[in-house]
């Protein structure tokens, strides 16, 4: 790929050229995943590494108590490994009508919002699989940032104030996150023993503490006083599962998402709906180049929500959803001139983080790890301070495909994402925040595969984002006749600015050629406080 380097767009980040690096939002992780490089570490090691120092020094968006997916591309080939919680085995939707009445859905919050936590499960089958240092050595950054504490960051801060309110009175927030009986301020020191101690043992055990002992003991005990159903015997049984990575072609390469329950297939349709427009031919930035992206998200979209879960739940495959003449069919309800809230169609008739890392010897890791919402559930376990997330919500207590059941996994949110040429790497990348991450990862990938932009350009962009029926938000810095021409076509725009969640944040590796030789290029969102460092 020839990207032109010459960046349209104000930014306060340039890309990183380097044989080795790792990329994330906050600087502490990405340099804990570096310290693993410089010690003769792979990108696994660094992956792993970055992602347990994550969990102290980013608390708005994961914990020790979060869900994780990884897409590793190992040198040969590539590997896909779905680390998302199951219900605990007693959740059924009687269990939540009769003790929460009558609703759409789990709470929001609170005890009876925590799924089994399976990001720890996935650092030790990474470790496992493909690691070469001793787990052990991968958990001591994080050890050191949480018994040493860090200096809060700017948009960390934020964060932190802005969800305080509603979730200080849940069981172990305020003893974990509001030391001084506040939010800690920006520059202000953080530390969080309990969280050390509870990595020191997943350390000593390759995580085997968090699922069956001392630890796992303690959340059984946390989740019953406070009227939880999450048992020691389902931690126990949780296991994370190695998947084969779903694709989709677009512009002569490939692009690689983990399948269902997850909502990566919304970005596979997306793009499969743009190959049947000349999006290259659009004028960058202009409204028809947005416009026709904002309608094929949509159209994705109308059909994840519909039909997108626990696979073995599912009403339709994934191969339906992804077939080439269904999404064609989807692709002719595109009116270029006006705006439409589309439904489902028929295809049977055809709070997160985000890093990534790689090395001089080719292995490049897609890693995304999330509470779910930010601080997830509120409740925090006070011994080992593990923050419990709250994916439990994205269940439905309606009939239907994404229902609450014992030991089921619910709708996915989080989303790693790789692409390929011609069966050869090309770049690890993902964007995180909520229903943003496919909305972002096309975003990106047509900025430089249709326009030849720089991944830190791609990445600096102003975005959309499309909230429901005809509603979307832009970034206030996209361009002023842009946002009149999306309105003019009957999109009801919202234009606002949020450096965290509303517009995602994304962290890219591009493969230049032979990694040993030439290297990677490598960009980190500036609407997060993270970083991209190599050597």
């Amino acid at each position: 790929m020839s990207f032109n380097f010459n960046s349209p767009y104000t930014s306060t980040r340039l890309p990183l050229f380097a044989r080795n690096v790792v990329s994330t939002s906050h600087p502490a992780g990405a340099q804990a995943g570096l310290r693993m490089l410089l010690a003769g570490g792979n990108a696994v090691d660094a992956a792993v590494a970055a992602a347990a120092a994550m969990t102290i020094v980013e608390p708005v968006s994961n914990g020790l108590g979060s869900d994780a997916f990884a897409i590793v591309w190992d040198g040969q080939q590539l590997h896909g490994l779905n680390a998302a919680g199951r219900a605990p085995s007693t959740w059924t939707p009687d269990y939540f009508a009769s003790k929460h009445g009558e609703q759409a859905a789990p709470p929001k919050r609170g005890i009876d919002a925590v799924t089994i936590p399976g990001a720890v499960s996935s650092w030790a089958a990474l470790s496992q699989k493909f690691g070469k240092l001793p787990f052990a050595d991968l958990m001591q950054p994080a050890i050191e940032l949480a018994e040493r504490g860090y200096l809060l960051p700017v948009v960390v801060q934020q964060k932190w104030a802005a969800a305080t309110p509603e979730l200080q009175s849940q069981p172990g927030f305020a003893q974990s996150f509001l030391p001084l009986g506040r939010a800690p301020q920006v520059g202000e020191l953080f530390q969080f023993k309990a969280a050390a101690g509870a990595l020191r043992l997943i350390a000593q055990t390759k995580g085997e503490a968090f699922y069956r002992g001392e630890i796992a003991q303690a959340l059984e005990v946390f989740s019953r006083q406070h009227g939880g159903q999450l048992t020691a015997k389902d931690m126990a049984a949780f296991q994370p599962e190695w998947v084969t990575p779903i694709a989709k072609n677009y512009r002569g390469h490939t692009v690689h998402e983990i399948p269902p329950s997850g909502q990566g297939i919304a970005a596979l349709m997306a793009l499969g709906i743009l190959e049947h427009f000349d999006v290259a031919g659009l004028q960058v930035d202009g409204v028809d180049f947005q416009h026709v992206q904002i309608e094929a998200m949509k159209l994705a979209f109308a059909d994840v929500y519909r039909y997108v879960a626990e696979p073995s739940a599912m009403e339709v495959t994934a191969e339906q959803l992804l077939d080439d003449a269904y999404l064609a069919s989807r692709a002719k309800l595109i009116d270029m001139r006006r705006a439409q809230d589309f439904q489902a169609g028929n295809p049977v008739k055809g709070g997160t983080i985000y890093l990534t890392a790689a090395d001089e010897q080719g292995m490049m890791v897609s890693f995304i790890q999330s509470n779910y919402m930010g601080f997830g559930s509120g409740c925090v376990e006070p011994t080992y301070g593990i923050s419990l997330q709250n994916r439990g919500h994205a269940f439905s207590l309606q009939a239907g495909p994404n229902q609450v059941a014992p030991g089921k996994r619910p709708f996915h949110s989080i989303i790693p994402a790789f692409l390929s040429k011609d069966g050869q790497p090309v770049m690890s990348f993902g964007v995180m925040g909520a229903n943003m991450q496919p909305q972002g990862h096309i975003q990106t990938l047509v900025r430089m595969l249709d326009h030849g932009q720089h991944p830190q350009a791609a990445c600096d962009a102003p975005r959309w984002r499309f909230n429901a029926g005809l509603e979307i938000n832009v970034e206030a810095s996209m361009n002023a006749a842009t946002v009149q021409g999306l309105t003019d076509r009957g999109h009801r725009v919202g234009v606002i600015q949020d450096s965290y969640q509303d517009f995602g944040a994304g962290q890219f590796i591009w493969r230049m050629g032979d990694p040993a030789v030439e290297g990677y290029v490598a960009a980190s969102d500036a609407r997060r406080d993270g970083q991209a460092v190599g050597f």
